[in-house]
Parts: C-alpha cells; sequence; structure tokens
C-alpha cells in the first residue's frame, strides 16, 4: 500500500478520533501497537443523537425518493474515492490483509451494496380494484433506526444495515463493535460529507449505550448482526418500546459432500468456503461431512491449501489470512482446537497458534476424524480450524447437519446437479449453496432461521424489513 494511502487515513483517524489523552486505545489487531482512539460516548449523549435523528427524519423522508437515491450514490463515490485509505484502517483494526476476500474487497461491496439499495424500487401493490373498492399497500419509513454492528466485517455489514435503512427514507444512529469502531467512524465521516447532517449519525460507546439503543423508545427499528446471546438481550431491551427487529446472529454452517464428488473440483471453494475472513464470517462453513467415498481425497486437498496459503501482516500484499481479531476469539479456537485434539481427533495441518507472526495469530487448521459431538462440531468456533467429519449413510450426515439451534447457511456439494437440488432442501437454513459456500449478492434476500436470528436484509425484501406497511382504501370505479 501506498504511503499516500497511509497518510490519507491518518487525516480520517484525526477527523473522527477522540482528543490525546481521552477515548478508548485500539490495537493493530496483527502488531497489537496502538492506532487510534476511539471516543466513548455516554448515554447521554447518545439520547441527543437519536434526538437530532429524530428531528432529521421527517425532511429526509420528504425529500423523495429521487433526491435520496442521488445522495446514496454520492455515498457511494465519496467511499471509492477514498477507499484506500478506509481500507487500510480496516486491515490494521480488524486484521484482515489487504488482498484477497478481505479489506479491499469488503470496501468494494460497500459501494457495491450501497448502489443496490439506491437501485432497487420498492412499489406500491394494488390489494383489490373494482368497482367497489381501490385498495393498495404502501411503504413508508420506520423512523429511526438503530444499526448495531460487529467487527468481523464492520464497514459491510454496517453498509447493509444503513443503506436500505437511508434509501427508505429513515434517519439511522449506527453503533460499530467496541473491537472496530475507528474503521466503521471513519466510513461514516466520508459518507457525511455528501449527506445533511443528522441524517446518519456514528455513536461509540460500551455495552451500556448499546443496551439504550435497543430500549430507546424514539428508535423505531433496531437492526443487529452478532452473536445469539446478544441478540436474545436486544429482543428484550426492545419489548418496551416495541422497535421491529433484524436479527442475524450466530452461525454453525454446515457443508455436506455427496458420494462420488470430485474433490479437486470443489477443494478451493471448500477451503475459502470455510477460511474468508481467516473464518471470522458469520456464515462461513464452520462444520463439513465428507462420505467415506472422497472422505481422505478432501481432507488431503484441504490440508495442502490450508498449508500453504500465505499468512501474516495485512499490510503486506502477500497475505490472504491475517489474525483473529481479538483475544477472546483466539482463546475460543485454541481451546476447541485442544479439546479435539484430547478427544483423539487427527490435526491434518496446523493446530497452533503463529507466535513468529504476532499474539493472534493461529494456523491454517484442518481436523479429521472427529466425531459429531465434540466441541469443534457443536460450537461455533469462528476462527480459521475446519473439522471434518466423515459419514457413510446420507441421512445421518443430513442428521448431523441439521442437529443444532442454529440455522443461517448451508451447502450441499455434489457432482450431480440434480442430487444436489435435492439435498438442498433437507438443510434446515436460512440459505443453502450448492457447490459454494458463503457467496452473497445484493439482490438476493439473506436470513436466518432457528437461534441464528429472523428478518431478510437485501433486495426488495431488505427495503420492506426497514419500512412500515399502510393501507389505503378508497371508492372504487364505480365510486
Amino acid at each position: 500500500m501506498s504511503d499516500s494511502a497511509a497518510s490519507a487515513a491518518a487525516v480520517l483517524l484525526d477527523r473522527i478520533q477522540a482528543p490525546e489523552g481521552s477515548g478508548r486505545e485500539i490495537p493493530d489487531a496483527a502488531t497489537r501497537e496502538i492506532i487510534g482512539r476511539a471516543p466513548v460516548d455516554s448515554v447521554a449523549e447518545l439520547d441527543e443523537a437519536i434526538a437530532r435523528a429524530k428531528a432529521a427524519q421527517p425532511a429526509w423522508e420528504g425529500s423523495g425518493h429521487e433526491k435520496r437515491i442521488e445522495l446514496l450514490l454520492a455515498a457511494a463515490d465519496a467511499i471509492d474515492a477514498n477507499a484506500e485509505a478506509l481500507a487500510y484502517i480496516l486491515s490494521r483494526e480488524q486484521g484482515k490483509p489487504l488482498n484477497g476476500p478481505n479489506a479491499r474487497f469488503e470496501l468494494g461491496a460497500c459501494s457495491a451494496w450501497l448502489r443496490t439499495s439506491a437501485a432497487i424500487a420498492l412499489e406500491s401493490q394494488v390489494l383489490v380494484d373494482d368497482e367497489n373498492l381501490h385498495a393498495e399497500l404502501v411503504y413508508k419509513a420506520a423512523g429511526v433506526v438503530g444499526a448495531i454492528g460487529p467487527w468481523n466485517w464492520p464497514l459491510m455489514i454496517t453498509i447493509w444495515q444503513i443503506g436500505p435503512s437511508l434509501r427508505m427514507g429513515n434517519t439511522v444512529v449506527a453503533k460499530p463493535s467496541e473491537y472496530t469502531p475507528l474503521s466503521v467512524l471513519a466510513m461514516l465521516s466520508v459518507m457525511n460529507e455528501v449527506l445533511p447532517p443528522d441524517v446518519l449519525i456514528g455513536i461509540s460507546g460500551d455495552r451500556e449505550v448499546g443496551a439504550r439503543l435497543a430500549s430507546h423508545p424514539d428508535v423505531d427499528k433496531i437492526m443487529f448482526t452478532g452473536s445469539t446471546a446478544t441478540g436474545r438481550r436486544i429482543i428484550e431491551s426492545s419489548a418496551g418500546n416495541l422497535a421491529r427487529l433484524t436479527l442475524e446472529l450466530g452461525g454453525n454452517d454446515a457443508g455436506i459432500v455427496l458420494p462420488g464428488t470430485d474433490a479437486a473440483a470443489i477443494a478451493q471453494d471448500l477451503f475459502w468456503g470455510a477460511f474468508i475472513n481467516t473464518g471470522q464470517t458469520c456464515a462461513a462453513m464452520k462444520r463439513l461431512y465428507v462420505h467415506d467415498s472422497v472422505y481422505d481425497d478432501v481432507v488431503n486437498a484441504l490440508g495442502e491449501i490450508a498449508a500453504s496459503v500465505p499468512m501474516g501482516n495485512g499490510l503486506d500484499e502477500d497475505n490472504v489470512l491475517g489474525p483473529l481479531q481479538n483475544k477472546a476469539q483466539f482463546d475460543i479456537v485454541s481451546r476447541l482446537v485442544e479439546d479435539a485434539k484430547a478427544r483423539g481427533a487427527r490435526v491434518v495441518t496446523g493446530g497452533e497458534s503463529a507466535p513468529e507472526l504476532g499474539e493472534l495469530f493461529y494456523r491454517p487448521t484442518i481436523v479429521a476424524d472427529i466425531s459429531n459431538d465434540a466441541d469443534l462440531v457443536q460450537e461455533e468456533q469462528f476462527g480459521p480450524a475446519l473439522p471434518v467429519i466423515r459419514y457413510s449413510d446420507v441421512d445421518e450426515a443430513f442428521k448431523w447437519a441439521n442437529g443444532v439451534d442454529v440455522g443461517l447457511g448451508a451447502s450441499v456439494w455434489s457432482s450431480d446437479p440434480d442430487a444436489a437440488r435435492e439435498a438442498a432442501t433437507r438443510m434446515q437454513s436460512g440459505t443453502v449453496w450448492i457447490n459454494s459456500h458463503g457467496g452473497l449478492h445484493p439482490m438476493v434476500p439473506f436470513g436466518g432461521v432457528k437461534s441464528s436470528g429472523y428478518g431478510l436484509e437485501f433486495g426488495v425484501e431488505g427495503l420492506k424489513s426497514v419500512a412500515v406497511t399502510q393501507v389505503v382504501s378508497g371508492p372504487g370505479r364505480k365510486g
């Protein structure tokens, strides 16, 4: 990355970070060097931000769809113009490398999703149109949206939340994760160069601030991406004000490789389905069930890829895997792999930290010959360790795959398209991919079942989720 991008990043950080001697220090995920100071806003400051957003909302909705589209496209242009600087901040704060499906990829997705949100039309629906009655269902802004984001894809998921919300005429108060506030606040600052005042407000604080955002009486809609445990608390917090909710919660996505599948043909896609963002992705593949007939071939192919993928500091242009973002997540991955070893599972490659790279690096790990009841299979590891479970009975594989209380995504892998499509219908998840895992499209709705949350994002359904409906009913043609 050029020196000019680093300099531009420093300018953005100076714009949004807390004054010297205040705020919370944010470390570089790879080196642990302090890169900036995040503001620590109070509940009172949150209340003031929500009041400003509420006051700005009627004029923003009243500006009309065409004006909002124009401004969202301008915001996307602003993100593109600052993409290298934002990618630099993101790479350091979150840990993901610049290249591969990582920081630059995430910035490209931000502007692409924002442009798609601007382009989607949500038309009113004629319900009855006869001589006696004309009734239409129309969609209006919900009001003020509270957007609470995660630390794994902090910029992209924030755009998933705020893009449709702004498009429909809502104002937004966005709270980033305490682990990755700087990159999000920097992106919001860039967007606010073109948006009207108080339409989009960033707030940076602790869990008390997040809880207040979820329970505030003037917040009409909450969008949250994060753990199932936190999602349950948000549901409880929002009960008092009956805020509408979109919750994208934890996942423990299963993949099933069907009998006779060509291992060489799917190995790269299998690997990246599990290891994108160093495994720190809600809809990454967390468990892989492989039939006896191809088990050894799949395990060997995955092991070879895992052993060869470059890992290290994200600012090194050659790396495509980075560290775990935080110590708590590093400890979870370490614990689950150690438990698998203690149970007699076979570590094909990895299975240990990489201290020569940095404190939070964990080698890409493939674990074979592991039982379905192992903690590494039953718990979401959210890191660079993939358990590969052998099966001989296809029905049992589906029973195992569906036997957890979450259902965000899943995948089936086969050289037979008809067999794959039939198998996909047996998976209990919000999305099922065939011969791939985790790919998303801004026009294709996405959401979970079971304890993976509820509500849909993306496309027309995503716009509906941040709107309220109104039925307008009047005389028909005879009247």
